[in-house]
């Protein structure tokens, strides 16, 4: 593959500068105006703007759009652009011009994809699971969606700051570490433990045995808030347990993204714990710029946006009646901290739609308080929640909650039940690699392609089928185009410009030309969604291309211009999987 690099403008842009420049040469005053190019089912791509101009011109829009093709430059991609309708513009493109862009995508090391995100700082922050706590149902939706948009916008060119916001403070740890002291013999280690118990889930059975003595003994009670204190202050052997907890726990989530391929490290963990000594430095400045007032003994942020019950403003907790601090006081620091130490341009936080309202009033208040200013976005990429097949909240058969690690297990075992079934001639090492491929990549495919807002249902069955929109057909799609060109001796091909193309081809190589495109609107909305939606419909492309042209028994330069449709979509169907963090196997 060429490390060559030279972005490759979409037909659909260069279709649309096209039609721009003609609308100018019809009326001056029309110059810039947007052509509305479309992809079209009538034609390779529609062009609607003479239907929004002519109410400016007094023009019949079919008039103005005969004006519009009359006043079309002579070269470009454009065959013909012939008026429909009440005024459409149906466009059909050069056969030579998709070849061009096919040539030119798979010459590329990036297939042509720009960096419009070059330059933008962005702070992405997801995940966050609480140490000493197992990682649950819960926490897939922000690690996967997070993981995928960090992938994106960092292809696109952004300088990604991955931020692990771990709950590791608190008065569960005073709790813990006392209980831990109390009993000396209680294995939490993963040296200790073997590979059948985790240490988050060794720590979190211990810390509900503490939680339950705290409860009944208001002795062990006290000297649990005296080991909070100790912590809060520093005490060099309170701090080293503390610490080791956190690192045994970070072992553990470990596990977990390594199993996901997901891309955060411990160097992106930035806990709770980090952000305690600048609260109140963060409170001063919010008290200095008369953001906040005193209200019962505590310190308030009231909203000038958003109003609750009757009326009243909704508030945030900048600093509690008994002086402490809480979860809305440690946000403002992060983004804070963010904004001023990170000199981020983008935030990014990846968190359920409950938090919605949270969000939307520490970006208030980092607004009023002068942090965030014009140049600096802000977003809160809300998700829905988890169903269980039953359209509630997913839930294990005694009503608690589904452990992390076992609702993969149950989609690798299903995957495997499948794969063997379909290839009964697998030995079994092989069989295991397959089933762990297509079992996560089920599970992570089916949550991205879903409208992050949306709700979905956890259904296993329906997330490992070979057929329909899932993660598995599309590596099952990539793995036998890889298997297509294997059988061809994989040749290097150069495309013959001068080729007809056949429907199928044509279709094949617009959908190509679509990718950049595609990324960019993931990259501005941030719904993953898109990018799943287009791989899809590009394996299905392909499929009928593959079912309407010979590849392997084509004469040359047929062949040859065939063969690099497959390379070109199989590079494609790989690349976007990687975006999702989603494994292409070469063989499934």
């Amino acid at each position: 593959m060429s490390v060559h690099h030279q972005e490759v403008p979409s037909l659909l842009g260069r279709i649309a500068a096209a039609m721009s420049e003609a609308i100018g040469r019809v009326r001056e005053d029309l110059s810039g105006a947007d052509p509305v190019v479309r992809r079209s089912e009538h034609a390779d791509f529609q062009c609607n703007a003479a239907l929004s101009l002519a109410k400016r011109t007094g023009v019949k829009p079919r008039d103005l759009a005969a004006d519009i093709v009359a006043a079309l430059g002579a070269g470009g991609p454009i065959a013909s652009a012939v008026p429909s309708g009440p005024g459409f513009l149906n466009v059909t493109v050069a056969d030579d011009a998709i070849w061009e862009q096919v040539a030119a995508r798979l010459a590329d090391s990036r297939l042509g994809v720009g960096v419009p995100e070059h330059g933008r700082r962005t702070v992405v922050d997801y995940s966050a699971p609480n140490i000493a706590k197992e990682m649950h149902v819960g926490h897939l939706r922000t690690t996967i969606i997070g993981d995928s948009l960090a992938r994106v916008v960092g292809f696109l060119g952004a300088e990604v700051v991955r931020q692990n916001h771990l709950g590791d403070f608190g008065t569960q740890f005073g709790m813990l570490i006392q209980y831990l002291d109390e009993h000396p013999d209680a294995a939490w280690h993963q040296d200790e433990l073997g590979d059948e118990v985790s240490a988050v889930s060794a720590l979190d059975t211990l810390y509900r045995s503490a939680r339950a003595e705290f409860d009944a003994d208001p002795e062990f009670a006290d000297r649990a808030r005296a080991r909070v204190v100790a912590l809060q202050s520093g005490d060099p052997a309170t701090v080293a347990v503390w610490q080791d907890i956190v690192a045994e726990s970070e072992r553990s989530f470990r596990a977990i993204y390594d199993r996901l391929n997901v891309l955060l490290t411990p160097e992106d963990s930035v806990g709770e714990s980090f952000y305690n000594p600048l609260l109140g430095d963060t409170v001063d400045e919010l008290v200095d710029a008369g953001l906040v007032v005193e209200s019962d003994g505590a310190l308030v942020f009231y909203s000038d946006e958003v109003s609750g019950p009757e009326g009243k403003p909704v508030t945030l907790m900048v600093r509690k009646r008994d002086g402490g601090y809480g979860y809305d006081t440690t946000d403002l620091a992060t983004i804070r901290y963010r904004i001023r130490d990170l000199a981020a341009d983008r935030l990014v936080y990846v968190t359920d739609s409950r938090q919605a309202l949270h969000f939307q009033l520490v970006f208030e208040a980092a607004r009023r308080a002068g942090w965030l200013t014009g140049g600096i976005t802000a977003e809160h990429v809300a998700y829905g929640t988890i169903l269980g097949p039953d359209g509630r909240p997913f839930k294990t058969r005694a009503g608690g909650t589904v452990r992390l690690m076992d609702l993969l297990d149950a989609a690798v075992s299903r995957a495997r039940a499948v794969v063997e079934e379909k290839n009964p001639e697998l030995d079994a090492a092989e069989l295991d690699r397959i089933a762990e491929l297509a079992g996560i990549a089920a599970v992570k495919y089916a949550d991205l392609s879903t409208s992050r807002v949306k709700d979905y249902s956890f259904d296993v069955d329906r997330m490992v089928s070979l057929t329909g929109n899932t993660g598995v057909y599309l590596q099952y799609a990539h793995a036998r185009i890889r298997s297509i060109l294997r059988k061809a001796g994989d040749p290097d091909t150069s495309v013959d410009r001068t080729v007809p193309l056949q429907p199928a081809e044509r279709a094949l190589g617009l959908e190509l030309d679509a990718y950049g495109a595609v990324l960019g609107e993931v990259a501005t909305t941030l719904e993953p969604h898109r990018l799943c939606g287009y791989l899809y419909d590009l394996a299905r492309a392909f499929t009928t291309f593959y079912e309407n042209c010979p590849v392997i028994k084509a004469d040359e330069p047929v062949r040859g211009n065939r063969l690099a449709l497959c390379r070109l979509t199989a590079r494609t169907l790989g690349h976007g999987l990687d975006l999702l963090g989603i494994v292409a196997p070469e063989r499934m």
